[in-house]
């Protein structure tokens, strides 16, 4: 069944719906307003300091009557929005769908499995806390809408450079071009990293990217490492040729359409407005969503299936959004046989409170079944699958004592996690991707540039990065002696290999921490790339 543009079932319900939203909208930006005119970002901290700007009391003082009194004279309205708004959730399809036609059905497709048996897979993965302004800025971040659109062309930009592959057969010819610091322009804003024109569609499409790479004997860029066979750099721009995307708080659906208009001359399948609102179930009380589930889904290939879940068990201020598990079925193209080939994407975000971590086992237990769930229902006898990838932000790290239990689930059991040397043990060359709020305008780490030196560095980015949490009641000792400091790694990328062919081998062409979106987000995105080989004889099956 195609997946449908629209969340609702006709044109009547969903006009219906935007008149509600249109009465609600004004409201709720006076209020959005109203907050964030008093909550400053520590940048416009310093900002006015340099400028000598004494006048800021008074502009709060001020715009807070103001828009006081506008929240209070369109507080009516809005109520009689509400009231058209919320039944209507009851009929609502948990996301929207954005499709862009392609010039011809080949540059949605990869070509490798047809021509080669075998094929490369990008990935990557960020929480962006695209959050109303006002929310935002509790998290040292504002500017909302600025912001997602920055992130937007920033993602382009680099995801659309060439895959620079450079083959050396002899060890010490070692030098290598590095696409993140050489041949690809850079465009530079002072204001949150914005760029000054518009990033161009890709000029290749996906039957560019057969290419296989053996480490060491391939090198990627200069900051390539190959330590434990997990060939890995720290990079300031997107990894080239992303095929999936996932982002995790895009909340604000003003930012999340804003993103669809940036991704889409890239990712022609695009799912946004991920979850549920109002009252969940539906016509019962018991949890009430003023959040969608902040979940959005970028592809290259075409979406053949999509499915969404909430958890049930959110508690405090997690449960005001839906947070849950988005998955998806993507076509990749043919195999040798002229025989289709699928994937499998999964994006969740866990619950967030620290010390809570039954709740986040349960949910981790929820999205293990959900996906079973899902293949179990949308795989076909005449199609054969090269990826099951699982990604997002699970909010435990694997080396702070308070998440002992979420390091032990039986879901690293399925899933391989490249980072991961064991429960509660990092591989030593991860990085941790939270960074400590209030330092995300610092020098060291407030351009890309800047923070992918620090993150290189263990003595500067043990500044930066949140350190692990202690169990309640024990002191913490961390690192371990002779190991290094990594700190808190939240972002996953997780992939399996025994849902996929039996005749399909995968192996790990390069994990990557990606400093691009330093000023526009408090987490560092990751990327994963996999190369996938089908054996001939397998395809003949």
């Amino acid at each position: 069944m195609a997946l449908q543009s629209s969340p609702f079932p006709n044109g009547f319900v969903a006009g219906i719906h935007a008149v509600g939203w249109a009465f609600i909208l004004p409201c709720f930006w006076f209020l959005d307003r109203l907050i964030a005119v008093v909550k400053s970002t520590t940048l416009e901290q310093t900002q006015r300091l340099e400028q000598e700007c004494y006048l800021h009391p008074l502009k709060v003082f001020f715009s807070s009557i103001i828009f006081l009194i506008l929240f209070l004279a369109t507080a009516p309205l809005a109520l009689l929005g509400f009231i058209l708004w919320a039944p209507l959730q009851a009929c609502r399809r948990p996301f929207y769908y954005h499709r862009e036609t392609p010039s011809s059905p080949e540059k949605e497709t990869h070509r490798g499995f047809e021509l080669e048996g075998k094929a490369s897979f990008g990935f990557a993965t960020a929480n962006l806390c695209l959050l109303p302004d006002s929310l935002a800025r509790f998290n040292n971040l504002g500017h909302t809408q600025r912001r997602a659109a920055a992130i937007g062309q920033h993602i382009v930009q680099g995801v659309c450079r060439p895959h620079i592959c450079i083959f050396v057969d002899s060890p010490s010819s070692c030098g290598t071009l590095s696409p993140s610091n050489s041949i690809i322009p850079r465009v530079n804003s002072p204001t949150y990293g914005a760029t000054d024109r518009q990033a161009q569609p890709p000029i290749s499409n996906q039957q560019g990217r057969v290419g296989h790479r053996s480490a060491p004997r391939a090198l990627l860029s200069q900051g390539l490492h190959q330590q434990d066979d997990i060939p890995w750099e720290v990079s300031s721009l997107f990894p080239a040729n992303v095929d999936i995307l996932c982002l995790e708080e895009v909340f604000d659906k003003r930012a999340a359409q804003k993103l669809t208009k940036a991704l889409r001359p890239v990712f022609g399948h695009i799912l946004y407005d991920v979850g549920v609102y109002a009252c969940q179930p539906p016509c019962r009380c018991s949890s009430f969503k003023f959040f969608n589930s902040g979940l959005f889904l970028a592809s290259r290939f075409p979406v053949l299936e999509a499915q969404y879940h909430w958890f049930p068990n959110g508690r405090g201020e997690d449960a005001l959004a839906a947070k849950g598990l988005l998955s998806a079925k993507v076509l990749i193209g043919q195999n040798l046989k002229q025989k289709n080939v699928v994937g499998y994407f999964n994006c969740t975000h866990l619950h967030a409170p620290e010390g809570e971590g039954e709740i986040r086992c349960e949910q981790l237990n929820m999205v293990t079944k959900w996906i079973s769930d899902f293949q179990t229902a949308n795989k076909l006898p005449d199609e054969d699958v090269a990826f099951d990838v699982l990604c997002g932000d699970f909010n435990f790290d694997n080396c702070s004592p308070d998440d002992t239990l979420e390091q032990n689930h039986h879901l690293f059991e399925e899933y391989r996690d490249p980072c991961r040397a064991g429960p509660g043990k990092e591989k030593p060359w991860v990085i941790g991707t939270l960074l400590e709020q209030p330092t995300l305008y610092e020098d060291d780490i407030k351009t890309p540039e800047n923070l992918q030196r620090t993150l290189e560095r263990e003595d500067l980015r043990r500044q930066y990065i949140s350190p692990p949490v202690p169990a309640e009641g024990c002191p913490l000792v961390y690192p371990e002696a002779g190991q290094p400091w990594i700190g808190r790694r939240i972002d996953y990328i997780l992939y399996r290999e025994s849902s996929i062919s039996k005749h399909c081998r995968t192996e790990v062409e390069e994990v990557t921490f990606i400093t691009q979106l330093a000023g526009l987000t408090d987490h560092i995105p990751v990327g994963l790339r996999l190369n996938v080989i089908m054996d001939s004889d397998g395809a003949d099956q």
